[in-house]
This record gives C-alpha cells, sequence and structure tokens, in this order.
C-alpha cells in the first residue's frame, strides 16, 4: 500500500509488523541518449510493480528523487545532495517511521551513488538505537537483489549493471521510450575498475568523458521487460523474507 494514500488515522491503525520500502533514486545525467530523472523513471516502474503484487504486504513511502550525485556535477541537470546532508536526510525518514511504530524497514535504492551513504545511515541508526532488539534495518539497490544471473541467451552482453547502459537504456525502452535518444551509436565504454581490489574514489568524467559506462547500443525494450521481471521478483522476495522474520533473531 501506499503511504501517500493513507490517512493518519489510517497510519496509526496498521499493523507495526509491516515492512516499509523506501525508495530512493536520483537526478542526474545519463550520458547523451537517456533522461537526467532515468534513475527514478527505473525505480518507481519496480515500486509499482511490487506494489502490484505484495499491496496488503508491504507499505511504500513516497520515491526520493533527490540522490547523492555529487560525482556527476561536471555534466549540467545534474541536482545532488551533499554526502552529509544526504546522510541526515536518510535517517531523519527511517526515523520518522520509528517515530510511528515501525520496525522493518527497507532502504531500496535506484542510484549507485547512494550506496555508500544508504548504508552508512543505516549502520548510524542501529548505533543510536543499540538498546532495541526488534529492529530490522535493511538496505539494497534493486539490481542487487536479482534472483539469477541475467541469461546471456538473451543477448546481453553486460553481466553487471552500469550507468546509461546496455541495462538501464533497455528499461527505459520499454517504459518511456519517447525519452531514449540516439542510442545505437552510443560507444562502449568499459567499467573496469582502477587499482582493485581497493577501492579508488572517482568523479564521472575519470571512468568516462561521454557520462554512460557500458554497452547502449546493445539495448532493446524486450530486455528491459525481462530486467524489470527480474529486479521486481527479487525485491518482492526480500519483502517475504522481512515479512517471516521473527521479530528478535539476527538471522532471518
Amino acid at each position: 500500500m501506499l503511504l501517500a494514500d493513507l490517512t493518519s488515522p489510517q497510519v496509526r491503525d496498521l499493523d507495526k509488523n509491516l515492512p516499509v520500502l523506501i525508495p530512493i533514486a536520483a537526478h542526474e545525467q545519463h550520458g547523451a541518449h537517456l533522461p537526467l530523472f532515468t534513475d527514478s523513471y527505473l525505480l518507481g516502474e519496480i515500486v509499482r510493480r511490487t506494489e502490484a503484487t505484495r499491496s496488503a504486504e508491504v507499505l511504500i513511502t513516497p520515491l526520493q528523487w533527490l540522490g547523492n550525485s555529487h560525482h556527476h556535477r561536471d555534466f549540467p541537470g545534474a541536482l545532488s545532495a551533499q554526502p552529509r546532508m544526504y546522510l541526515d536526510l536518510l535517517q531523519g525518514m527511517v526515523n520518522n517511521l520509528l517515530d510511528d511504530g515501525f520496525h522493518r524497514i527497507l532502504i531500496l535504492n535506484g542510484h549507485g551513488g547512494n550506496d555508500i551513504p544508504g548504508q552508512q545511515a543505516m549502520f548510524e541508526i542501529r548505533q543510536q538505537q543499540r538498546q532495541r532488539s526488534d529492529l530490522l534495518l535493511l538496505f539494497s539497490s534493486y539490481w542487487k537483489l536479482r534472483p539469477t544471473e541475467v541469461e546471456s541467451a538473451r543477448g546481453f552482453q553486460q553481466t553487471e549493471m552500469g550507468h546509461a547502459c546496455e541495462w538501464e537504456t533497455s528499461m527505459m525502452l520499454q517504459i518511456a521510450p519517447h525519452l531514449v535518444g540516439n542510442y545505437r551509436e552510443a560507444t562502449a565504454v568499459e567499467p573496469n575498475g582502477s587499482f582493485l581490489p581497493a577501492y579508488r574514489a572517482w568523479v564521472t568524467q575519470d571512468r568516462s568523458a561521454v557520462g554512460h559506462i557500458g554497452c547502449p547500443a546493445f539495448a532493446s525494450s524486450e530486455k528491459g521487460e525481462y530486467l524489470f521481471t527480474l529486479f521486481a521478483t527479487g525485491v518482492a522476495a526480500l519483502i517475504d523474507r522481512m515479512l517471516c522474520w521473527n521479530g528478535h533473531s539476527w538471522r532471518d
């Protein structure tokens, strides 16, 4: 069910064991062929599909479109919260829900730049609430919840999520093809890391002068539908695990 559609008394009367899903995404550049709101469009569709199949089993907050996108600020149009401000924003949303009595909370992420601050926000809240044993505070990006790897037989060139890549372009072709530009002539930009296994700090222009990372030219709407189904299935499975949690143990 959607929190935005409920009245305050209805929220007060809800079973507080109900899992709460907080979708977070971004507004930032996606190369020359995808719109700035891509991450929010894609996560919004995954949330829509999740709500359609799990409506009575999960409470979904409005999508938070402002993300931590400072690494994209070399490209015009990116709107970003300062990283430390973003930590406070996420913690504020979660603490609002804790104050209302909910205690099974998932931040579902649709933008890679939110990973580190999102996990940190949940980690800090757990330390602040260390006396409690009834909290289930989860963070995950939707593409990490897929139940299986993508099937190479479907023609995928990528095996992992990139940026304005084969995967994201395919999903945009499925839900909003009129917003997709000339992806067929976009050159492949390898996602290879540097100095692995160490983590190297970066901004987007370090890795891609054109703004995308991956292989957009191989995208198709059919691949997009397949990916949406895969990712929504993974999100629903995690909600089921949240519902089945016994309310106090470390393991599900």
